[in-house]
C-alpha cells in the first residue's frame, strides 16, 4: 500500500525515515503518522514475540508514546528503526518485570481458550506449528528470545540487533547458537522432525 503525503504527491515509501524524523522533529505530525504506519506491524510483531498478547495493545502504543516525546533525544535520525526496536526491547522487559505472574497466568488461560476448537480443519496443523514455536519461546530467557525474534523472524541483520540490545555482535552470535539449539532441542521433543 502506497500513501501519499498530502499536498506533496510523492509516496511516503519513497520518503526516508531521516526526513521524515526531521519533519517530526519541526512538529509535523503527519510525518509521525507515516512513520507509525511504517513501523506499526513490526513493533506488533516483535511485542507479540517477545511477551504474547497480554497488553499488547497498550505495549504497541506505550512503545510509539515514547518514541513521540524521545524524537528531540534521537542523534543518529537515519537509524530510527534500530532506536524504536531498542525502546521496544525497553517496554518488552519493562512489562515483563511488571507483569511477570499475570503473564504466565494469562498465558495458562489462552492455552485453554475453547475458541481454538472451532477453527476450521485446514489451518490445524499450521496452529499446531505455531503453537509448538511459540511454546519453544517461552522456554528461552528473554535474551535468548529478543535475539531469536528480532533476527529470525524480523531479519533484522545482527549487528543491528546488537545495537538494539546494547550487546557486542559476538553475543548476538552466542546467543542466536544457543537459543536455536534449545529452540531445536525443544521441538524434537516434541516430536518435530528437523
Amino acid at each position: 500500500m502506497v500513501y501519499l503525503v498530502p499536498g506533496v504527491g510523492v509516496p511516503t515509501e519513497d520518503i526516508s525515515d531521516s526526513d521524515l524524523t526531521q519533519k517530526c522533529l519541526q512538529g509535523d505530525r503527519q510525518s509521525f503518522r507515516q512513520l507509525y504506519q511504517r513501523y506499526h506491524q513490526r513493533v506488533r510483531s516483535t511485542l507479540y514475540q517477545l511477551c504474547g498478547t497480554s497488553a499488547l495493545d497498550d505495549l504497541v502504543q506505550e512503545v510509539f508514546l515514547r518514541a513521540w516525546k524521545g524524537l528531540p533525544q534521537l542523534r543518529q535520525t537515519a537509524q530510527f528503526s534500530t532506536w524504536l526496536y531498542r525502546i521496544t526491547w525497553n517496554v518488552a522487559c519493562d512489562q515483563r518485570r511488571q507483569f511477570a505472574q499475570q503473564r504466565n497466568f494469562n498465558t495458562k488461560l489462552e492455552s485453554q481458550d475453547p475458541k481454538q476448537s472451532q477453527l476450521p480443519a485446514p489451518d490445524l496443523m499450521q496452529l499446531h506449528y505455531q503453537d509448538l514455536v511459540r511454546r519453544a519461546l517461552e522456554q528461552l530467557s528473554l535474551e535468548h528470545r529478543a535475539v531469536i525474534v528480532l533476527h529470525d523472524l524480523e531479519e533484522v541483520p545482527q549487528k543491528e540487533v546488537a545495537q538494539i540490545l546494547g550487546i557486542p555482535v559476538g553475543t548476538v552470535k552466542s546467543r542466536l547458537f544457543h537459543a536455536r539449539a534449545a529452540m531445536r532441542q525443544f521441538l524434537q521433543k516434541q516430536g518435530v522432525q528437523l
